[in-house]
């Protein structure tokens, strides 16, 4: 049965499971890099891509979707935001992102908090945006905790993998938790994971050593069995609560990537120079207003950046050098950069991620300016930060196997005047409505006395 996309009927009365269905006349975009196709198909089956590109046959009997003039893409990919910790940011009670007052630090785990409810998912869903890397803010300490990746499907399992990540902060914020000294705060990182090492090597938490199975990730501290009693006890002199120096073990380990947030170039250098004490590191640099200036080195060492997209007006003394070019000349010196945003009021709204990208595509024809081709820059949103989250090969692209996150775009899904016409993600059709669309459409054609007092909704 073949459906025009105006009507998209099997789609928004689709039970919550996954359909097997067909984009055909697509202009289609893939997501690693490559040009758009023009007259393309994709083909979903199982909740997984099966097929996308020029000489794709549809197979029988599965429904068909006609976007004929319209571009079907992967989902979009943000690097770290905050969504579902905050529903209202004024509002401490629905606002999980900052922790302050707490004992613990690195163990702190955003996944027990995500709200799949939050009306910023929703909203952030109808934009196109299928998976997204969220991290919590750090309170007493540089370390912010453990990061989780969700999906934005409208169902209750939203999160894809928790403790994906351990985020830091450096930088002026970190100085600023430390005692008021960047000294202050590599200090307290490098005692922290220099803690975490001996934590592992003295009192055998399992899979600090290969024969001992996999490590811990911080949930639960098991020992080892063979220690005779009274064998686990730690130095007098340990910062870290036990909680914490189990969370840190697999960062030492190169099992869990470190997150560090950082703006300026020489502190970028320095985050790098880690990995000469802690060669196991698994570092991504976020931030990185001053990258560009860092990007041999950053290149040298194969560490993968998210980046602001456009930040070129320094707020602080740590982004003096910020430029729009900044994401441009880091991918040109073989830099792995996706977009994200951290650190301004866009924190909020990765909903614009799609806007950023174009914005880095307009930049080419900027004379004397770096930007990004027009699938590297769909790339920046889609398989890049998939690929820096460790799980490319599970989505951020319309490769065979990947998982089914597809949006539909009424045009050029870089073109800020662009529509998101529909989502699937896993192949399940997701909902576009939102608060915010459903006040549009109670306000689109107001008459006197024709509508219900704000307060009676």
């Amino acid at each position: 049965m073949r459906l025009a996309l105006t009507a998209l009927a099997f789609a928004l009365a689709a039970p919550a499971a996954a359909q097997d269905f067909a984009v055909i006349n697509a202009t289609v975009v893939i997501g690693d890099g490559s040009a758009p196709i023009e007259r393309g198909t994709v083909v979903v089956r199982g909740g997984k891509v099966a097929a996308a590109g020029a000489a794709v046959s549809v197979p029988a009997g599965i429904e068909t979707i006609d976007a004929a003039g319209k571009w079907v893409t992967p989902g979009i990919v943000v690097g770290v935001t905050d969504l579902g910790l905050v529903d209202v940011d004024a509002v401490g009670e629905s606002n999980d992102y900052a922790v302050s007052g707490s004992p613990f630090n690195a163990a702190l785990d955003v996944a027990p908090a995500v709200n799949p409810s939050a009306q910023p998912i929703a909203v952030t869903r109808a934009a196109g945006i299928t998976r997204a890397a969220i991290a919590g803010g750090a309170g007493g300490s540089v370390f912010a905790g453990q990061g989780a990746i969700i999906d934005l499907g409208a169902d209750p399992q939203a999160v894809t993998r928790a403790r994906a990540f351990q985020f830091v902060e450096l930088g002026e914020d970190g100085a600023a938790k430390a005692g008021g000294s960047r000294t202050a705060a590599h200090a307290l990182l490098r005692n922290a994971l220099r803690e975490a090492r001996d934590f592992g090597r003295r009192e055998g938490v399992a899979g600090w050593r290969a024969e001992r199975g996999p490590i811990s990730t911080g949930d639960d501290v098991p020992l080892d069995p063979r220690l005779a009693p009274g064998d686990e006890r730690r130095d007098q002199d340990v910062l870290l609560t036990r909680f914490d120096a189990a969370a840190l073990i697999p960062v030492v380990a190169g099992r869990q990537p470190l997150y560090v947030h950082v703006e300026r170039a020489s502190d970028i250098r320095a985050v790098l120079g880690l990995k000469r004490e802690f060669p196991a590191l698994r570092l991504v640099i976020v931030g990185a207003s001053e990258g560009w200036l860092a990007a041999a080195d950053l290149a040298a060492a194969g560490v993968p950046v998210i980046a602001d997209a456009l930040n070129d007006l320094p707020s602080e003394f740590e982004q003096l050098a910020a430029t729009q070019s900044n994401i441009g000349r880091m991918t040109a010196a073989g830099v792995k950069v996706a977009l994200g945003n951290l650190r301004n009021d866009d924190n909020a709204q990765p909903r614009y991620a799609a806007q950023y990208a174009g914005n880095l595509v307009a930049l080419t024809r900027v004379p004397g300016a770096s930007g990004l081709s027009w699938g590297q820059a769909f790339a920046a949103i889609s398989s890049v930060p998939a690929e820096i989250l460790g799980m490319g090969e599970r989505f951020g692209s319309l490769r065979a196997g990947r998982a089914g996150d597809v949006v539909i775009w009424d045009g050029d899904p870089l073109e800020v005047s662009s529509a998101v016409l529909a989502v699937f993600i896993d192949g399940v059709a997701q909902p576009i409505d939102n608060h915010q669309t459903r006040l549009r459409e109670r306000y689109r054609t107001p008459s006197e006395g024709a509508l219900p007092k704000a307060y009676d909704w």
